[in-house]
């Protein structure tokens, strides 16, 4: 979504927040490894899960097409508007802005806020902020949803685990950002 509005190529968001987005999955998996422990009465999750069949998987495919056709409609639909008040802010103001990514949709966000009209950095800073904080809470973007159903985790449960995680890598992230780049 972020790549077509942006009219750039997937190469592109590689080049502006590879480095980033790469080494926290790697320092997330290393974390996860040493500090996670499975429940045991997880070892037997894999055979009480029915597996999904294909109509399922090409119901659930045709439903995230209309999303993202949705999506596109709705980023044209606020151009204006994102060009009148988002564009101007200072991009250490709209990272921390995107922590409303927490409780709604990052996707629909992005959408909404992202413009080509934007500079790197501005746009940089959006998609970080809404990276982030789209983990914390189970409503900020689709995979959150489909894993806590999938695992029967609670939305307690996963802010318990998630705010102050997301709340820490917000803060390291800032400092990489804005301090050290």
């Amino acid at each position: 979504m972020t790549i077509s509005k942006l009219n750039e190529d997937f190469f592109y968001l590689l080049n502006l927040i590879g480095p980033e987005v790469i080494s926290a999955v790697i320092v997330f998996g290393i974390l996860t490894y040493f500090l996670v422990k499975p429940h045991e009465s997880s070892a037997g999750l894999e055979s009480e899960q029915k597996a999904e069949n294909y109509k399922e998987t090409l119901i659930r495919s045709f439903k995230i097409y209309l999303f993202v056709m949705g999506l596109t409609f709705l980023g044209h639909g606020f151009e204006p508007l994102i060009n009148e008040y988002i564009i101007g802010l200072h991009p250490m103001l709209l990272y921390w802005i995107n922590m409303i990514s927490a409780i709604l949709d990052n996707a629909t966000l992005a959408a909404a806020e992202i413009s080509p009209a934007m500079d790197p950095e501005t746009i940089r800073a959006v998609l970080l902020g809404l990276i982030i904080s789209g983990g914390m809470l189970i409503p900020g973007n689709i995979p959150n949803i489909i894993s806590a159903g999938k695992l029967n985790i609670t939305s307690k449960e996963w802010a318990r685990f998630g705010v102050p995680v997301g709340l820490i890598t917000m803060l390291v992230y800032f400092i990489v950002l804005f301090v050290f780049y």
